[in-house]
């Protein structure tokens, strides 16, 4: 008859096979996953070829100036002045780079706010309160400024270009 060690051999036999068969099946599906993202990715890279293509036909000069000559008198389009361009330095601070206001300032700035808009409700009502809450609150960050051009040089019809740091 079959011994205790074949019976052993038999349900380590099977239980091999059964953790084959699903690392199998799951092998398959991720694969049905790949195939499936990899159709959707080339589809998104056709979309966007479409939409370069659209751009590139919808901002020919020549269909530009054909529009702006069509439509001169509802939009009085005019040329742009050299002097409206700005440099990049000329541009206010990135709202990474606003310097963030001290927490004790902040709750002590609050801390007056609430009690100087508790004496204006008293005094002169519910909507005073509102505004005096209104304009403390915007103190609490500095507005950046752009800094100032510097001089026009020698070769000031030249356009500097580059990537905004």
């Amino acid at each position: 008859m079959l011994k205790t060690f074949d019976l052993v051999l038999i349900g380590v036999m099977t239980a091999t096979a059964a953790v084959t068969y699903t690392i199998k099946h799951r092998a398959e599906l991720k694969l049905e996953e790949v195939h499936r993202l990899e159709a959707e990715i080339k589809l998104e890279e056709d979309t966007i070829d479409l939409l370069k293509a659209d751009w590139a036909l919808q901002s020919q000069p020549n269909r530009l100036e054909r529009l702006v000559k069509a439509y001169d008198d509802e939009l009085q389009l005019q040329p742009t002045q050299s002097t409206a361009l700005v440099h990049a330095k000329e541009l206010p601070m990135l709202k990474s780079e606003v310097p963030v206001p001290d927490v004790t300032e902040a709750k002590a700035s609050a801390k007056s706010a609430t009690e100087a808009s508790a004496k204006s409700a008293t005094a002169a009502g519910a909507k005073g309160a509102a505004l005096a809450g209104a304009t403390v609150t915007t103190k609490a960050q500095p507005v950046p400024k752009p800094a100032p051009r510097a001089e026009p040089e020698d070769d000031a019809d030249e356009i500097e270009t580059g990537s905004v740091e």
